[in-house]
């Protein structure tokens, strides 16, 4: 179980920081239909900010009517006008609706499909100082907060905008009084908002980061539970995500009280309005330089005016959680990706490739100031089975990731049929192994499909026939669906019947070369005899790499690299290795001496 934290180097501003601009660039081949949709938002808008003149018109057609009699033609003429711009303002506000939920669902897909590729395409060193849940949290909750962003604030902000500009001009042009009394009475609560905003930013960021602290805590405690559990170690971690827990809930409860302040406070100003435009309208009206028509046409432009200051208040608390997730998404798209290799044109094809390797002078580190590999140099020739030995911390694993290429060597190379393994791309690197490691991988399918991953064109008797070798065809038919079981949460396998479905897995996958990293090690001695009898069929023409413990099991291997510190101390067939009572024999005779 590990506590690693994502680096933290002013992430704050670091995420924040041209967000938004990222986030307007990603969304460029988009951009014409946003702007039409926007476009269609404003127009509704100016239809809705039309009305109240035209209700003051039939307002004082009512009063004047009340001594002489109401004009119903003119009367009927106003209703069906505003009729029209209304039911027009309806239109255009659902056709922009369409349109901005379907473009941030696809803005969205884009985004959820980039992140996935770009695990894909991410070296394994970025995942030794990042927890899983921290990269879930940026596909669920990140992806989601902008989604949720572009298609409520972005027109929302623009149908405010456009209110709130088309109101200010029709409340001057109706009466320049009673807009500036209007005016005012917003200035002081407008200015509060802005305040509370700037104050705010900084605690949206930090819900965001530590939503993806604690997404990678649960994420690594409960699949680790297991080990939790027999650790005592449950008071530890309880404490661990209570600390995040609570400096979750401090920036949340901060950014939302902060958030959720506005809209009251604007609610209050708006109500200011309303009485500030009773009292000067009534005073103008008895005046007679206005008409209480107009009184009433500025009670909804008061509210044209205040409700779009209150809902871009909300917008831009929304924006404000949208750059924090916006900014953690294009920090992980802009993450350093694995070198392009599409220049190589070297191939070699596995069913072309003898299995002759060489190690010449590699060196590696995981930390380049660190290094564990000094010089290891070593040929092996096709065919061969090579037992890399040591104790733990020795190296061993890392040669096999250098093989296969998960990290690069800092120095020297690695050599495949004479050529280069910097030469030839990583996906072909990989296309000529078959690997088995010491952690089972089963995902949810059929016993056959996860026998087959990744390979086409199998038959049912391969299948069959390797699954025999590894002693799993027995246990298989004793099952309900036979190779047809799904493997899921309730399919209740032993740690070693999943490790035998992995080494049938390494059976169909027929590669020129194989590793075996601790492949028999939960596995009882009985089934490890088998197994063993089954990969002596199976490394039959193949260069097999073992990493083992169990220095029974390697005991007929070709060559035995015995490593220590990083370098090959001892090397020969287990006879050989013997008889020079050295580090091997002593690593032997610890095991097996009565």
């Amino acid at each position: 179980m590990s506590s690693r934290r994502p680096p933290v180097m002013a992430e704050n501003e670091k995420l924040s920081k041209g967000a938004i601009i990222k986030l307007s660039a990603y969304c460029r081949k988009y951009m014409a239909v946003i702007i039409l949709a926007l476009i269609l938002a404003c127009a509704g808008a100016i239809f809705n900010v039309m009305g109240p003149d035209k209700l003051s018109d039939m307002t004082n057609i009512i009063v004047e009517g009340i001594m002489t009699g109401i004009d119903m033609g003119e009367f009927e003429n106003i209703a069906f006008f505003l009729l029209t711009i209304y039911i027009l303002g309806f239109v255009f506000n659902y056709i922009q609706g369409f349109i901005m939920s379907t473009v941030t669902q696809r803005v969205s897909r884009s985004l959820r499909s980039d992140i996935s590729d770009k695990i894909n395409r991410l070296p394994l060193k970025y995942f030794d100082s990042t927890s899983f849940g921290n990269v879930l949290s940026r596909v669920t909750n990140d992806v989601d907060m902008i989604a949720q962003t572009l298609n409520n604030s972005l027109s929302t902000f623009v149908i405010s905008a456009t209110t709130f500009l088309g109101a200010l001009i029709m409340m001057f042009y109706t009466n320049w009084i009673m807009a500036l009394s209007a005016i005012i009475s917003t200035i002081f609560g407008f200015s509060i908002m802005m305040i509370i905003m700037k104050k705010s930013q900084k605690h949206f960021v930090a819900q965001q980061r530590e939503l993806g602290s604690i997404n990678g805590h649960i994420e690594e405690i409960y699949s680790g539970h297991n080990v939790v559990k027999a650790y005592n170690d449950e008071e530890r971690a309880e404490k661990q995500f209570n600390d995040i827990n609570d400096r979750l809930y401090e920036s949340a409860w901060k950014s939302q009280f902060l958030s959720g302040m506005m809209m009251p406070l604007m609610g209050f100003i708006g109500n200011f309005g309303y009485v500030v435009v009773c009292v000067i309208g009534a005073v103008l009206t008895h005046k007679e330089i206005i008409e209480f028509g107009t009184i009433v046409a500025f009670m909804i432009y008061i509210r044209l005016f205040t409700n779009p200051l209150s809902q871009m208040a909300q917008v831009a608390t929304n924006m404000q959680s949208a750059s924090a997730a916006a900014g953690r998404v294009f920090e992980f798209l802009e993450e350093r990706e694995l070198d392009d290799e599409s220049h190589k044109t070297v191939r070699l094809e596995p069913a072309d490739t003898r299995g002759d390797v060489e190690f010449k002078n590699v060196a590696f580190g995981y930390d380049k100031s660190r290094i564990i590999i000094h010089d290891f140099s070593v040929k092996t020739k096709a065919g061969q089975k090579i037992a890399i030995v040591g104790p733990t911390g020795a190296g061993k694993t890392t040669i096999v990731n250098l093989l296969m290429r998960f990290y690069d060597v800092n120095s020297g190379e690695i050599r495949i049929d004479g050529i280069s393994t910097k030469d030839i791309t990583r996906e072909n690197v990989h296309e000529l192994f078959c690997m088995v490691l010491q952690d089972t991988w089963l995902f949810e399918g059929t016993i056959k499909e996860n026998i087959i991953y990744s390979k086409e064109g199998v038959r049912e008797e391969q299948v069959v026939e390797a699954c025999k070798a590894v002693g799993l065809h027995h246990f298989i038919k004793s099952l309900p669906d036979g190779y047809d079981t799904i493997l899921n949460d309730k399919a209740n396998l032993s740690a070693g019947q999943k490790q035998l479905i992995t080494i049938a897995r390494a059976m169909i996958d027929n590669a020129p070369l194989l590793i075996l990293d601790e492949a028999t090690s939960s596995v009882d001695t009985r089934t490890e005899i088998l197994i063993q009898e089954a990969m002596d069929k199976l490394t039959v023409g193949k260069t097999s790499f073992v990493i083992a413990h169990r220095l029974s099991t390697i005991k007929n291997a070709d060559l035995i690299l015995v490593m220590k510190d990083g370098d090959i101390i001892e090397t020969g067939n287990h006879e050989e290795l013997l008889s020079k009572k050295g580090f091997y024999a002593d690593l032997y005779m610890s095991q097996f001496a009565q």
